[in-house]
């Protein structure tokens, strides 16, 4: 049989405070040593590439493909559309009747500018007007009119097919 001193000697070697157990209850308590040692790990950056090349891959195929320039309008729908195959010169016109070529606003006379330089360097450009479906009729044909007299003699309006229900 175990002695009470070789108790004791057991219960120091294992953590056990003499005190502690004294001191708070007649049961023995334990007293833990910590021992927490901060250790500096390295990060393992493949599946943050691996995560990052995914993410880019779904971006990518649920972007759109094709940027059109200039504004966005809303076109007319058409039962029959062509593709053109000449150089092409879009001029847009919003709703609100404002001019637009590549993206940025311009006037009557410094279109018809733009037109003449255009036609006189490709005299087979083809102009295509994107006229919103809510710009005015007089508008488009103002545009056109515009067109013709500085020497485009070939004109396009822009329409998008008729959804199939």
């Amino acid at each position: 049989m175990w002695g009470s001193e070789q108790i004791l000697e057991r219960i120091k070697l294992a953590g056990f405070d003499e005190r502690a157990a004294e001191e708070d209850s007649p049961s023995i308590l334990m007293r833990f040593k910590r021992h927490l040692k901060i250790t500096s790990g390295q990060l393992d950056t493949a599946p943050l590439i691996d995560v990052v090349f995914l993410l880019m891959i779904y971006f990518m195929l649920t972007s759109s493909f094709i940027m059109q320039p200039g504004i966005k309008i809303k076109l007319p729908t058409a039962l029959t559309t062509e593709s053109i195959e000449k150089k092409e010169f879009i001029i847009s016109i919003a709703a609100d009747g404002s001019i637009f070529y590549q993206e940025q606003s311009v006037t009557l006379k410094m279109l018809k500018n733009i037109l003449e330089i255009e036609s006189k360097q490709n005299p087979d450009i083809v102009l295509i007007i994107k006229g919103d479906y809510y710009a005015t009729h007089g508008k488009v044909v103002e545009v056109m009119d515009l067109a013709k007299v500085a020497g485009v003699s070939h004109l396009a309006i822009a329409t998008q097919p008729v959804e199939e229900k």
